[in-house]
């Protein structure tokens, strides 16, 4: 049985995607996110339970982050996790970002289900796929030096102060509250308090989330700060 985390920030779309899946014997949908972050969350929770997908469909272009820093992420931290990027979008730049950074295939969403359930068993035993046309447009038009696309800014980052966007920059690179009090000469109740505005600005659940986030744009809060 192929386990199957399904990443699809259009719940028409992943619901579709889910009730064709399901219909392979081979198959079975372990869980299912809207966007980036949201994934992470999932496979933290899967892996805990021992339930971890083998491969992940992942859709690319999605709000508070997107497919192909998830993919980055993931490959990272979820070391055997095979991601299949599935889009609408035949956009040979995201499809060499996603290669970069560890993606096994990248297909198009309107493929016939068959075939995608087949790219899914191939990207499962190890093997590469390419929807028609995709490799070719990968290899004529996007060399794989060309600089990644920086993910798009959440609503309210840019609203944080100056001195919560340190904080969030610290809370990326995995300092306590303590540290941060430390580094920069405030208590630590000074600093639980900045943190739940930022929670409360980013519309974040809790210290996890913001750690994720701020990973994801942690070159414009280097930047930020000059």
């Amino acid at each position: 049985m192929i386990k199957v985390l399904l990443v699809e920030d259009q719940e028409i779309v992943r619901r579709g995607l889910k009730t064709l899946l399901e219909t392979k014997p081979d198959l079975r949908i372990v869980g299912e996110a809207s966007n980036g972050q949201e994934a992470i969350q999932q496979l933290k929770t899967l892996w805990a339970s021992s339930d971890q997908p083998d491969v992940v469909l992942m859709d690319i272009r999605m709000p508070i982050m997107d497919g192909v820093t998830a993919t980055q992420m993931i490959c990272q931290t979820f070391v055997g996790t095979k991601i299949l990027v599935l889009t609408t979008f035949d956009d040979t730049r995201y499809v060499a970002e996603a290669l970069r950074f560890g993606a096994k295939g990248y297909l198009l969403k309107d493929m016939p289900s068959e075939e995608l359930a087949e790219a899914i068993r191939s990207i499962y035993k190890g093997y590469t796929q390419f929807g028609p046309g995709i490799l070719e447009n990968l290899i004529s038009q996007a060399p794989l030096t060309e600089e990644p696309e920086q993910p798009e800014l959440p609503p309210g980052l840019t609203e944080l102060t100056p001195r919560e966007r340190e904080i969030l920059r610290l809370i990326a690179v995995g300092s306590s509250n303590r540290e941060i009090a430390q580094s920069l000469h405030l208590s630590e109740g000074t600093v639980r308090n900045h943190i739940t505005h930022i929670l409360g600005r980013l519309n974040l659940r809790d210290r996890t989330q913001a750690a994720i986030l701020a990973n994801s744009h942690l070159t414009w809060l280097e930047d930020s700060k000059n």
